[in-house]
């Protein structure tokens, strides 16, 4: 079938000239880094960091690049459209596009509560209240945990492969591979034979599929052999022009697969012919060759598989057939624009941002690269909106992108940090329309988790203990030393409640308050008085994955859980008074909170991890999770100004612990020095994350092995160290590094619905302009100054001057 065009004079969508000049041009600007973008447009008022007549600001700051193609999936470039992605490995005679659908997982509907929960849970509890940890913990494991122990696992679609054996070498100097995070675009160009080839792929969230150009700047020069295969049970058949890769699922921990699926690849070219060659569509003497790619299943909801995938396909291909490549890429830019554009940052720039990404990546512990971090602070937001977009499932321990189906961990939902990390940036970086899939995730949760609560507890309510996956499992998996953890669905909540904190939205508070109502109940219902104290306590749980000195990690009250059970019961109850319900229950859910264990300062100085003091006899002295430090970070319990001293306790746990850990666990701790205002000791953890070691050469988070969480903890962290808000006040510069003598940001978010943008030089805040979306008083500090300002909506308030080095913050309303 012939490709459709836009403009038949100029059916490739190139700019005007020859092609192989474009290609030439393309190719010069940013292997010299002549190529210049406004820094006007890229942050407004406030312009670039850049001293008057220094160079201008290369299009690399927005983009990946390297010299060689992917030989790992490590090093491919990922595009994704929140419910399907692609990894591209950029090969010149044999390119490899890894696929994902987002609902293709093992299993199917089940109910993995253990019938002989209820009995022996009073057992568990009345073992741990005697000291008897190890008993406890066995009897947990034998009698308590879900069935099956582990819960299902998210799969790899398969791979669209595309080969042209005929090709000659690439010609030295000629290869270039990219990803546009701006455009939502990876590109492949390079020479061979004496052509330019060039290659274009895009993941269309509104054509909903995955779209691939194949381009050559000589006529009838494109032959090329394209395959689609699946590690599934399945059966490929060829339709004229299509491949269509149809099967099932697999099942898992004896959880029958119940999901059917298809794949589509519709083969459009210009000029030349195609015919089917060994189960592959052969493609010969084209100009040009468009892919279109459509995945589906039959999930429809965590108890609806009746879904029909093929039709879906059929659809998606039929309706992105009507239109060009060139204006598919167009369609996928504006789209992911409008969320990408709401942010900029500028770190500054050395010689060292017109490198290679893979060279910057390795050399990044050793060289001044200022403009690295500022890379990563928007790759992150770009790989947030490829991952989850409204109506797709919400980001799991890979984003989107799987190679396996035995990936680590299952690539599930790991919320007892995992999950609720991969959310961090989202609000603080304009992205607060990617959170609707992890607030449906919620909605699931709250129906799966009240049979738990009920059958599991015989509570009302409901709740999540430390993973789900796509079938919403509620129950505690893995083992009790990991899984044995209440606190899952309580901690989501928060994210409930930061949602509307940033928005100030009452219908979307109206719309969630009973989620947040019922993970509270659940917790009026089953806390537990600790004899020893008189406290209530959370019986069992543990600090999660960490094992303290009795010789088990299962135990009553550890902080963590006091410290998101304050969180959860005073965000419910002040959201019940703002929609003026629920005065009875407000008044329970805060007599409970006042009856919860203190946080308390162990005898190294510490912050307690558990009620007792037990810290510094624990077996993991350095252990990756920092879950008692929850309370300094992403709550506010904790903080310099209200509550000094259990600040300067939790920078002691930090001390100890140390700063080098797992890729998202080193993303938590620069979150932790930033929110402590300590802008060098995040920054020295920060360039440890960008470092060879916790980031492969695509940018991906080396945990290892790839967990996007440390991605996006990284991404919260930059934005942290810049501007820090609670309730109705924003800290601007709170913890700027000296590696970031100058600078600005654009559209940085902040609760209370306003947005702020600033510019410093000399590590000295320049100007800060907000604009509020709601009107109101907000308290704006800097350093020991501070300003009340009138919020307007429609008319931004500017902080502004010199003099604010010296004098307290002058305002003025535009």
């Amino acid at each position: 079938m012939t490709v459709p065009v836009d403009n038949p004079a100029n059916p490739l969508g190139h700019p005007s000239g020859s092609a192989r000049d474009h290609f030439a041009l393309s190719r010069r600007k940013l292997l010299t880094g002549t190529a210049t973008m406004s820094a006007a447009v890229a942050l407004g008022e406030f312009g670039s960091s850049s001293t008057a007549g220094a160079a201008p600001m290369p299009l690399s700051r927005d983009r990946l690049w390297y010299r060689q193609p992917a030989h790992e999936w490590i090093e491919a470039l990922p595009v994704g459209n929140g419910r399907i992605g692609a990894m591209v490995f950029g090969g010149s005679g044999l390119e490899r596009l890894q696929l994902n659908e987002d609902t293709l997982w093992t299993g199917g509907p089940y109910n993995p509560v253990n019938p002989e929960a209820h009995t022996v849970l009073p057992q568990v509890r009345q073992l741990i209240e005697q000291g008897r940890f190890t008993q406890a913990q066995a009897l947990a494991n034998e009698r308590l945990m879900a069935r099956p122990l582990s819960q299902m696992a998210y799969q790899t679609f398969g791979n669209l492969t595309i080969a042209m054996p005929s090709l000659g070498a690439v010609e030295q100097g000629s290869y270039l591979r990219e990803l546009d995070l701006d455009a939502a675009l990876a590109t492949t160009t390079f020479q061979a034979d004496g052509v330019s080839w060039s290659r274009e792929v895009v993941a269309s969230p509104d054509h909903q599929v995955i779209a691939v150009r194949l381009w050559a700047d000589q006529p009838g020069m494109i032959y090329c052999l394209v395959g689609l295969e699946a590690p599934h049970d399945s059966a490929l058949t060829i339709d004229g022009d299509t491949l269509i890769l149809s099967g099932r699922n697999n099942g898992a921990h004896g959880v029958e697969g119940a999901l059917r699926f298809e794949a589509r690849a519709r083969i459009l070219h210009q000029g030349g012919g195609h015919s089917v060659s060994d189960g592959k569509l052969a493609v010969e003497g084209a100009d040009t060759v468009t892919i279109l790619i459509a995945m589906a299943t039959s999930y429809r909801g965590f108890d609806d598989v009746s879904g029909d995938p093929s039709q879906i396909t059929r659809g998606q291909i039929e309706a992105a057939s009507r239109y060009s490549f060139a204006r598919i890429a167009a369609d996928t830019a504006a789209s992911h624009r409008k969320l990408y554009r709401r942010v900029a940052l500028d770190l500054g720039e050395t010689p060292e941002a017109h490198r290679p990404t893979d060279e910057r990546i390795r050399t990044s512990q050793t060289s001044d690269d200022s403009a690295l971090a500022a890379l990563y602070f928007q790759y992150g937001r770009y790989l947030l909106i490829c991952s989850s977009r409204p109506g797709s499932q919400p980001a799991n321990l890979q984003g989107i992108w799987n190679d396996s189906d035995d990936p680590p961990w299952g690539s599930k939902y790991t919320i007892n940090i995992n999950t609720e990390m991969n959310y961090w940036p989202a609000e603080p970086s304009g992205l607060g329309e990617c959170v609707a899939p992890l607030v449906s995730l919620v909605r699931d949760l709250a129906q799966t988790g009240a049979r738990t609560a009920r059958e599991m507890y015989g509570a009302r309510g409901w709740v999540a203990h430390h993973n789900t996956d796509l079938w919403r499992a509620t129950a505690p998996i893995d083992g009790a030393a990991w899984g044995l953890w209440p606190m899952g669905g309580a901690w989501l909540c928060t994210h409930l409640w930061d949602h509307f904190d940033y928005h100030r939205d009452t219908e979307f508070l109206r719309s969630i308050y009973p989620l947040m109502r019922g993970a509270a109940l659940f917790f009026l219902d089953t806390l537990q008085r600790d004899p020893a104290t008189g406290f209530l306590v959370t019986n069992p749980s543990i600090s999660p994955e960490n094992e303290h000195p009795g010789g088990a990690s299962v135990c009553a009250g550890p902080a963590v859980d006091r410290q998101i059970l304050r969180d959860l019961l005073a965000q419910t109850a002040k959201a019940a008074t703002i929609l003026g319900v629920d005065r009875e229950l407000s008044a329970q859910m805060l007599d409970a909170l006042s009856r919860l264990a203190p946080d308390r300062i162990g005898s190294q100085g510490q912050l307690q991890e558990w009620l007792e003091d037990w810290d510094a006899d624990a077996p993991e002295p350095h252990h990756r999770h920092v879950s008692h430090l929850y309370g300094l970070y992403p709550s506010h319990q904790i903080n310099l100004d209200e509550t000094p001293a259990l600040a300067m306790a939790a920078r002691k746990s930090l001390e100890l612990r140390g700063d080098e850990s797992t890729g998202w666990a080193t993303a938590w701790r620069a979150n932790l020095w930033a929110r402590l205002r300590e802008g060098d000791h995040a920054h020295r953890i920060l360039r440890y994350l960008l470092g060879p070691e916790r980031t492969y050469p695509n940018m991906f988070d080396a945990h290892p092995p790839f967990q996007i969480d440390g991605n996006f903890g990284g991404a919260a962290a930059i934005a942290e160290m810049l501007v820090q808000s609670r309730d109705d006040e924003i800290r601007l510069l709170p913890a700027l590094p000296r590696a970031w003598p100058q600078g600005s940001a654009r559209g940085l978010r902040t609760r209370g619905a306003c947005e702020v943008s600033l510019g410093w030089r000399g590590g000295e805040l320049i100007s800060a302009k907000l604009v509020g979306r709601t009107a109101g008083k907000r308290i704006v500090r800097l350093n020991d100054r501070s300003a009340e300002v009138e919020l307007i909506p429609g008319r931004p308030v500017t902080l502004n001057g010199p003099s604010l080095r010296t004098s307290p913050l002058v305002t003025s309303a535009e």
